[in-house]
């Protein structure tokens, strides 16, 4: 797959209740949808059903599809394999034994049970990122932290490097096509030369794309200080959150406060 400027932008252009919702409203739901998926118990398989069933929901009402949003989500299964050992290092009623070399591995009931809830948890949290930039333009979210007053500096760093991360991507992609002009393909045969070849061309090419950016971040830096740039992107002041918004904010807030709630004393 060829790299292009859009490799990145997940935002998808929907009229929807979802859209229109407030920046702010929304990274505070999905905060509260992650913490909610990390303080439930493991093995709590109903409270589990019904925060994957109030997240699709929300996709559906977004209308950006919910084969998007699985499929895309799929990127987090592998790291969450990590959470295999949990099989073989809770205690709990043996299942069977794996014999790797001189060590001799027994999977417990509870360690099963404790690695399943951490994949379907990792895998329903990565969707609901993915619900929020796909339904909130990445400038509106950049927005709403500095509303929830976080350190500016931080937001800025995130706000640069989202912005230039694209003008990297087109200047790697430039590279690439010249290392493929210079690279001639002949008898059906890949153009280029040995592995080691083209390890060193790699090589090269990350060296120069790094002066590069270095160089351009100079430029930028000095161009916007020309410009009266003094650390903080100037913006409209914050409008306050209407009727629609905070009616949706308290809902869903409360809904998940009363699953997890269930989860704990029932």
């Amino acid at each position: 797959m060829s790299l292009t400027s859009s490799t990145l932008e997940r935002y998808v252009d929907r009229i929807s209740p979802v859209h229109a919702l407030d920046a702010r409203v929304k990274v505070l739901m999905t905060l509260g949808y992650i913490l909610t998926l990390a303080f439930l118990p493991n093995g709590e398989w109903a409270a589990l059903a019904g925060l994957a069933g109030l997240l699709w929901w929300g996709v559906w009402q977004a209308r950006i599809g919910l084969g998007l949003v699985l499929r895309r989500a799929f990127v987090a299964l592998p790291f969450a394999l990590v959470a295999v050992s949990l099989v073989f290092a809770r205690p709990g009623a043996p299942l069977f034994d794996l014999t790797i070399g001189p060590w001799q591995l027994t999977a417990s009931d509870a360690g099963l049970i404790a690695f399943i809830s951490v994949v379907i948890k990792s895998w329903l949290s990565v969707q609901a990122a993915l619900m929020l930039i796909a339904t909130t333009q990445v400038v509106d979210v950049f927005l709403a932290l500095r509303a929830f007053r976080l350190p500016t500096v931080l937001v800025a760093v995130m706000a640069f490097a989202y912005r230039y991360l694209f003008v990297l991507i087109d200047e790697a992609s430039r590279m690439l096509r010249a290392r493929e002009c210079r690279s001639a393909a002949h008898h059906g045969r890949r153009g280029g030369g040995s592995i080691g070849w083209r390890a060193a061309v790699v090589g090269q090419m990350v060296g120069t794309l790094f002066l590069r950016s270095y160089e351009r971040s100079e430029r930028i830096y000095v161009a916007m200080l020309s410009r009266g740039y003094r650390g903080e992107v100037r913006t409209l002041d914050t409008q306050p959150l209407d009727s629609r918004d905070r009616g949706t904010l308290i809902g869903v807030l409360a809904t998940l406060a009363l699953i997890i709630y269930a989860a704990l004393v029932w």
